[in-house]
């Protein structure tokens, strides 16, 4: 089960990944400051004497953050214990027209690694509770660059992306998305995983960026193609022409509910590559000697943020709700159906301008993996279903400290332990099972803007 957990937490999900190429290009337009005093500027090294923001105002943008975090399953799960990680993050930005080269060119690289040990095998989840830590690699100490992008705008309504892409970037919302580090710890609530299967975190692409208006936040179509085979560890250029590709296609939509922001997205994904199915005959094993397979695979998810309570439109700031559906083949992914929805907010206390919160629910229906043979197959995972909550107190611009707790109801139903000893104390090694009950995770995280 440790192993089949790895291979669906490293493929992560895929969402509109234009989006984050189109706003992060415009967002450059902008010239950002690190001016200031310890307690109120933007970051804990500042302006480095006038350099940073020199560099800023000319195209160049480089930040660091390291995230840490405490993490323990105090109930049910696999077992009880606490864990300690981090995870550190270095975004190198170029803008060519601010370099004074050529107009609607942008680059973008980064790179990161994780320290430490999560809790994500003790809870018995396919859901990481700690999404902070399977990134760039899960359960490892590496240090990866899973992001090495150039995008190039030709006019304000198109323009084209390539390179290695960080894919998480993709399926933004307003109250819950990330890899962990700033609002929700449950990989569920930063995407969505009914794209598990088809999409890697970190591979090769290109794709096309369509504005309908000039404003890159009003809308926004994408489509794109992928390797399917990409990891964050590898370049993908020897995996880049075996034919297993994914195609995705998107759009985006900023509404005005109520006289409140609001976005609405959805998703197609569709992946040309063989893989193995869940659903297995010992016949055909025996017969032909292979693991049987299953060719291609779809997915299409939806997922929408609205303000209910805005005290000044496009701050920022308010209370609103959030939701994602998605909907797979449910085979070769085991995650045939999801559901999340949740509340968060944004600088809603007064003179806390800073602090967020979250809370949030989730549900997935999982098939089984079935073995056709002389017995009934086994059934060993369930559907899943979570809650978490957190709050997010900002002690400065730079540094934030988020208390966290998460309920889980694990896909996994039971573990194998093997016990030397009957019941009369005898040295004969027993199989036990144990059945896995719902996990309670209390955790802390520390974020620390460089």
């Amino acid at each position: 089960m440790k192993r089949r957990q790895k291979a669906f937490i490293v493929t992560i999900v895929f969402q509109s990944l234009g989006i984050f190429f189109c706003t992060q290009a415009f967002a450059q337009e902008g010239v950002q400051t690190y001016s200031g005093d310890l307690w109120s500027r933007s970051t804990l090294t500042g302006d480095w004497g006038g350099a940073r923001n020199d560099l800023a105002k000319k195209g160049v943008t480089l930040d660091l953050n390291l995230t840490q975090i405490g993490q323990g399953n105090v109930s049910g799960g696999k077992s009880i214990g606490w864990e300690y990680g981090g995870r550190g993050n270095l975004t190198l930005n170029l803008d060519t027209q601010k370099m004074g080269l050529w107009p609607g060119g942008f680059l973008t690289v980064e790179a990161e690694g994780t320290f430490g040990n999560s809790i994500n095998a003790k809870t018995g989840s396919l859901m990481a509770v700690n999404s902070n830590q399977i990134y760039p690699m899960p359960n490892s100490d590496q240090f990866n660059i899973p992001n090495v992008t150039f995008t190039q705008f030709f006019s304000h309504y198109v323009g084209v992306t390539t390179g290695k892409m960080d894919t998480t970037s993709g399926d933004a919302n307003e109250f819950a998305h990330g890899k962990g580090d700033t609002q929700f710890f449950n990989l569920a609530f930063n995407i969505n995983p009914v794209a598990l299967v088809t999409v890697p975190y970190s591979t090769l692409g290109a794709g096309l960026i369509v504005l309908p208006t000039s404003d890159p936040n009003a809308a926004l179509i994408t489509v794109m193609a992928m390797s399917s085979d990409g990891r964050a560890n590898s370049d993908g250029f020897n995996d880049l022409f075996k034919g297993n590709t994914t195609y995705a296609a998107s759009g985006r939509l900023r509404t005005d509910f109520f006289g409140m922001t609001g976005h609405q997205s959805v998703t197609a994904t569709y992946s040309t590559k063989n893989y193995t199915s869940i659903s297995q005959s010992l016949r055909l094993f025996v017969e032909n000697r292979s693991i049987q397979e299953k060719d291609n695979s779809w997915s299409f998810f939806y997922n929408f943020d609205q303000y209910v309570y805005e005290p000044r439109k496009g701050s920022g700031q308010g209370i609103g709700m959030f939701g994602r559906f998605g909907a797979s083949d449910g085979n070769p992914n085991p995650v045939h159906y999801f559901f999340s929805i949740g509340l968060g907010g944004k600088g809603v206390i007064p003179r806390r301008p800073l602090d967020e919160f979250g809370l949030g629910y989730y549900y997935m229906d999982v098939k089984n993996p079935n073995f056709t043979g002389p017995r009934e197959t086994r059934e060993f995972l369930r559907d899943e279903q979570g809650f978490e909550a957190y709050y997010s107190f900002a002690i400065t611009p730079w540094m934030k400290l988020s208390p966290d707790i998460q309920v889980i109801r694990p896909s996994q139903k039971e573990v194998i332990k093997l016990r030397t000893g009957d019941i009369l104390g005898r040295p004969v090694p027993t199989v036990v099972r144990e059945d896995i009950d719902t996990a309670v995770v209390p955790g802390l995280r520390l974020q620390v803007i460089f």
